[in-house]
């Protein structure tokens, strides 16, 4: 991988000190915006191996609050995407090279989409890698059973059990139908996940902590006004599983088509996630996808 220096700031936004780590120079020498990556619940961490792809680029990446090393003081412990966007708005300023462009993937998708509706000038494109977005599916009373039959099995058998039903959710294709949640409740063991509780409830992905975000609507209307450049993206490997189908059909809620990228759901990641991806082809897509 390409290394160049790295620079890392703490930012204190309303309840909470925000991590954030520019890849680059700044300002940038070619004039081009940074490109700003986000996740959720993944943190920075979860975008070295794209960003090295991209050694022309500025970077940055941060953490939201609350997770890797963005800490926070509001006394909550929920994840809801305007707050988020709120807090990737004051890093935006902080950077003081907005409009940026902007990557986000998954639950930070969510964010940039709620970025984009509350600080159109925020952002120049935006591309949202297959958004978790409940309430555009045409079965989002069943899907959200099936979120809310993994924070059951979660909050009874911790841990190892609850990634075990998070996979067998993530994974179905197509609608979850009476079949699905007629399944026994997976075994660990054949995801490859420990059996062991380590007693935890507060994970951001298997509790309810995180539904704000899956559970978000998009503001169709303030996403269309906007001046950004809104791009949805899924992964060619995806499927119609839960973020497949999530993706398509806010695209189609924008009068899009879905732009497909290379690999699956986390296809930027390296091997040393255990869910590696096609990040080096990724990155090649996503520079397209930006120069438009």
């Amino acid at each position: 991988m390409a290394t160049r220096e790295t620079t890392t700031h703490t930012l204190r936004t309303d309840g909470a000190d925000i991590v954030y780590d520019v890849h680059g120079p700044l300002p940038t020498p070619d004039g081009r915006p940074p490109l700003v990556m986000i996740g959720q619940p993944m943190d920075a961490g979860g975008f070295t191996r794209l960003a090295s792809h991209l050694p022309d680029r500025t970077v940055v990446t941060c953490d939201p609050r609350g997770l890797g090393r963005s800490t926070r003081s509001d006394g909550r412990s929920d994840n809801t995407p305007e707050v988020q966007a709120a807090d990737v708005h004051a890093v935006i300023e902080a950077l003081g090279a907005g409009p940026v462009e902007l990557f986000g993937s998954s639950g930070g998708a969510v964010t940039a989409l709620a970025l984009v509706a509350a600080y159109p000038d925020d952002v120049t494109t935006l591309v949202a890698h297959e958004p978790p977005l409940i309430p555009v599916l045409p079965d989002a009373e069943a899907a959200m059973r099936a979120r809310g039959g993994v924070t059951d099995v979660y909050n009874a058998r911790g841990m190892g059990a609850g990634m075990a039903a998070f996979m067998g959710m993530s994974g179905w294709q197509g609608e979850y139908t009476d079949d699905y949640f007629a399944q026994p409740t997976p075994d660990p063991a054949a995801f490859g996940m420990p059996a062991d509780d380590d007693g935890r409830r507060d994970d951001p992905l298997l509790s309810d902590l995180s539904w704000p975000i899956s559970g978000y609507r998009p503001d169709v209307a303030a996403l269309t006004a906007a001046p950004t450049r809104v791009v949805i993206a899924v992964g060619e490997e995806t499927g119609n599983a839960f973020t497949g189908r999530t993706a398509v059909a806010t695209a189609e809620l924008l009068g899009q088509e879905v732009t497909v990228f290379p690999s699956h759901h986390g296809g930027f990641l390296g091997p040393e996630f255990g869910y590696a991806g096609k990040p080096e082809e990724f990155a090649e897509r996503l520079r397209a996808v930006l120069e438009g």
